[in-house]
């Protein structure tokens, strides 16, 4: 009862960011910036708290079957995918649509929702059971966010032939940057168009100073990329999205976490030495937890858009139910039977996963799931006919209507995860 009533829980939140959109209280554009505020900002910051706090040395090991678990089933639905589109021929969209599901805002809401619903108790009785739950969905959560936009456009690419003409290591669409650019170019012409909700608050200076910094940074950075041999430029194009402002945020908490004298001054009480906790690491951390939530929102207020497009009918792609039944099948009835019995035989049978339930539990769950709303962002970034946008969002409005099915999924993996703790 717990897990449906968590599963609900996910679904009313998801259907708060539709009625805002639905009523117009935001837009579009204000739900990109949000994203991308989300994404660059709140997602690295909620890393830095989490897994600072939770990883040091006697623990750190504990992470490395979550970076090896999230590869495999990742590329096992790539395989999947694409052997899928090439002898069915289903839309290339489906490949990233198998291979990339929502690994971040959902798990994370979905773990408070359990909590509140005490089923969390049934698992274990640490106290710090949801920040230990969320920081490894985290770790998940950046090598799945890296791939999507590192290797994600290559799926599209090599099917459809799009251009990325994005910046892959924020997830932002070519449209999303001429609207900030646009934005941001506001603030010189302040003296000929008066003040405006775009006018910096800055002094002039300041602005004109920032952009000329950020334009010569640019330039220098050009400079050398057209420098390199073109071996090193193909290196760096591959490397480049996977240093990402989430992979950043996770590498810092690494190095907070397992530094000892950082790890005290940063989480420790001020008088045992965490002169950072109260004026630093709370900021961070309370500034970090907006994104759980918000980020929840957000996705409901992108269905609600594309529910909207898809009744004004302009160029409405029209899903191919083979495709639907295939990936909603794959996303909560396949990767449940594969991920939860496969990590319950690791957990019992052997001693890689350790004696900690709440990792068990987290890993059978990391596979599960709705596709990633990422997906419109490949879409767009790889310049997708129209079409094939609205498709993509037809299938995500689906997918996200079935979320409460992972409520099964998710007793499941308690009960798998308890009859290991109990033998």
């Amino acid at each position: 009862m717990g897990a449906i009533q968590a599963a609900i829980s996910v679904l009313i939140t998801i259907w708060i960011g539709v009625l805002a959109a639905q009523f117009d209280l935001i837009d579009d554009g204000a739900a990109k910036r949000l994203s991308s505020m989300c994404v660059t900002i709140f997602l690295p910051l909620l890393l830095v708290a989490n897994l600072g706090k939770q990883l040091d040395s006697d623990t750190a090991m504990h992470y490395l079957p979550i970076v090896v678990w999230s590869l495999i089933f990742v590329v096992l639905s790539i395989v999947v995918g694409k052997l899928s589109v090439r002898i069915f021929k289903l839309p290339a969209w489906t490949t990233p649509a198998l291979a990339f599901n929502n690994s971040t805002s959902l798990p994370l809401l979905l773990i408070q929702a359990l909590d509140a619903a005490g089923v969390l108790k049934n698992l274990t009785s640490d106290p710090n059971v949801v920040e230990k739950a969320r920081s490894y969905f985290l770790v998940c959560a950046v090598i799945s966010n890296t791939l999507t936009f590192g290797y994600g456009p290559v799926l599209l690419d090599q099917d459809d032939g799009g251009q990325t003409d994005s910046d892959p290591e924020s997830g932002r669409d070519s449209g999303e940057e001429d609207e900030e650019d646009h934005n941001g170019s506001g603030s010189n012409s302040d003296d000929s168009s008066g003040p405006s909700e775009t006018t910096s608050l800055l002094p002039k200076k300041a602005v004109r100073f920032a952009k000329t910094t950020a334009r010569q940074i640019e330039n220098a950075q050009n400079k050398t990329y057209n420098a390199l041999p073109k071996p090193l430029q193909k290196a760096v194009s591959w490397i480049a999205p996977f240093f990402n402002p989430p992979a950043l945020g996770a590498s810092t908490g690494v190095v907070i976490g397992l530094v000892p004298a950082l790890h005290r001054m940063f989480f420790n009480d001020s008088q045992e030495g965490g002169y950072f906790k109260a004026w630093l690491t709370t900021p961070i951390k309370n500034t970090g937890e907006l994104f759980v939530t918000l980020q929840v929102i957000i996705v409901g207020v992108k269905l609600s858009l594309s529910l909207r497009k898809m009744k004004e009918g302009d160029e409405g792609g029209r899903v191919p139910w083979p495709s639907i039944v295939f990936i909603l099948a794959w996303r909560f009835l396949v990767m449940p039977a594969l991920s939860i019995p496969i990590i319950w035989v690791l957990a019992k049978k052997t001693g890689l996963l350790f004696d900690d339930p709440v990792l068990w539990f987290t890993m059978m769950m990391m596979p599960i799931g709705p596709p990633a709303m990422r997906l419109v962002a490949l879409a767009d970034v790889n310049n997708l006919p129209q079409q094939a946008k609205m498709a993509t969002a037809k299938l995500l409005t689906i997918s996200y209507v079935a979320t409460p099915v992972i409520a099964f999924s998710v007793v499941g993996a308690l009960r798998a995860a308890q009859n290991v703790a109990d033998a």
